[in-house]
């Protein structure tokens, strides 16, 4: 029997705000433990919170770029559990009136566009952290606690992890075009929790579903979800019943196991916190704001396929850094072939890019960039070599015309000289030509491997190709 996920996900984004939500103490990570505190995030008594308006702003601008609606007389709520991390033993968040809901965001993938619903953007206090010693015993350091949040809840729209994946770098990159926050997935930034259940297929009934925590990796994320996927299929076609529960994945082991029954919203007992004036958002406001929103990932995929013709998934995979969506705007015009520069961008450039880095620069020159792509496209060099040119160019200011001349790296187009050097290989290996004539068409592979190696990927491609199937293959 066949099975498919149906999956929603809640998004934790710590916001890149100087102070917490609701004292002075200090956001920055990495203090010393328990030095970025105060009476008001410790929970002591008498102390009384007062909310960061920086927080409103940010999670406006979340929901805005998100097309969702903003809640113009919103309140905060008292989410009522006791762990030890939550010095107050409850967390202040918000539930009946968010800051923001009913939005969308558009993914794409190999399969095509999907929009994934979402549901409400709110915003929250974090936790802070435990240290689980060896000894046995367990240390709190209360630093992260009061950093504020948002919370990006999706709805069940997703049926896959590579549909997952798409969704949240898209989120990713949105937040960091806004700039509300780091998004240093390594430093809990952006971290998700996965809703996941599974039916038959045609079924439009949902399943029981489970709920994955605090995954803050994408190869996590879609492990997990693999692998939920099959415990719970297993489960079913055993004869068992999958149970509404909290489960901890476990990287070293790549499974995940239960933690605790999974909460309704009842079970938090949520009601207003009364130290807080309901959030009054005023309607220029969110206009003001909605005016001064920067270029989003979405503007520049649609720019980027309708002014350039690039399509699907590659236009995703623009987009999700700003550093080479911006790089490909300037640049895109400069070429005659902009889908092969979007290629070497994507394929070459990333790997140079410290994308954990707040200031993320290509240092190659806008216009030598597109010159390399052109000799590309019009095949005066091959792939191979514009990624060594690429290379070189990371490390230099110099024009790709020039590195290839000074490295002697143009293309072999002699006709003569690739003939004799064709001659040599059949020469050696005559079970090419014989494997040719039989009908075995990968031996041409076989030959035009044998050619880039003895000339260092410097063969015309074209040139040695023609050759082979139109005067070596009858010589031998």
């Amino acid at each position: 029997m066949s099975y498919e996920c149906v999956i929603g996900l809640e998004v934790h984004v710590e916001l890149n705000t100087k102070s917490k939500i609701f004292c002075s103490c200090s956001t920055e990570f990495g203090g010393a433990p328990n030095t970025h505190v105060c009476p008001v995030c410790l929970g002591l008594p008498g102390a009384l919170p007062v909310l960061n308006k920086e927080v409103v702003s940010s999670a406006i601008k979340a929901g805005l770029a998100l097309n969702c609606s903003i809640t113009e007389k919103g309140r905060q709520d008292r989410k009522n559990y006791f762990y030890p991390d939550l010095p107050k033993a409850y967390q202040i968040s918000q539930n009946e009136l968010p800051i923001a809901l009913g939005g969308y965001m558009n993914i794409e993938t190999a399969l095509g566009n999907r929009q994934v619903g979402i549901t409400r953007v709110h915003i929250e206090e974090d936790a802070g952290k435990l240290i689980h010693e060896a000894s046995g015993g367990t240390l709190i350091d209360y630093n992260r606690g009061g950093v504020p949040l948002i919370e990006i809840v999706s709805e069940p729209d997703m049926r896959s992890a590579e549909e997952v994946k798409a969704y949240l770098q898209k989120l990713r990159a949105t937040m960091l075009y806004l700039d509300i926050s780091s998004c240093k997935m390594n430093e809990g930034a952006f971290r998700c929790d996965v809703n996941l259940s599974v039916r038959k297929k045609g079924s439009q009934t949902l399943g029981t579903r489970t709920e994955m925590k605090n995954l803050n990796s994408f190869a996590f994320i879609m492990k997990a979800i693999e692998s939920e996927k099959e415990r719970q299929i297993a489960v079913i076609e055993g004869g068992g019943e999958v149970v509404q529960e909290t489960r901890r994945w476990d990287a070293q082991k790549n499974q995940s196991f239960a933690m605790r029954s999974k909460e309704d919203a009842h079970d938090y007992r949520y009601f207003p916190d009364p130290d807080l004036m309901p959030i009054v958002i005023k309607s220029q406001e969110i206009q003001a704001i909605k005016d001064k929103l920067p270029q989003l990932p979405e503007d520049y995929r649609v720019l980027f396929s309708q002014q350039y013709g690039i399509k699907g998934d590659i236009s995703e995979q623009l987009v999700k850094d700003k550093a080479i969506a911006d790089y490909f705007s300037k640049a895109a015009s400069m070429t005659k072939t902009p889908e092969i520069f979007a290629n070497l961008l994507i394929m070459e450039v990333s790997k140079f890019l410290d994308t954990g880095s707040e200031n993320v620069v290509i240092p190659i020159k806008h216009e030598h960039f597109a010159a390399l792509v052109n000799l590309v496209g019009e095949r005066k060099i091959s792939t191979n070599i514009a990624k060594k040119v690429l290379s070189s160019m990371w490390q230099t200011t110099e024009s790709p015309q020039k590195i290839l001349d000074d490295k002697n790296w143009w293309p072999i187009v002699d006709r003569e000289v690739l003939l004799v050097l064709g001659r040599e290989i059949l020469k050696k290996t005559p079970q090419i030509a014989s494997d040719y004539r039989a009908g075995k068409k990968q031996a041409l592979g076989a030959f035009m491997g044998q050619m880039m190696k003895a000339t260092e990927g410097k063969a015309d491609p074209s040139i040695a190709e023609e050759i082979f199937t139109t005067q070596l293959i009858h010589e031998i």
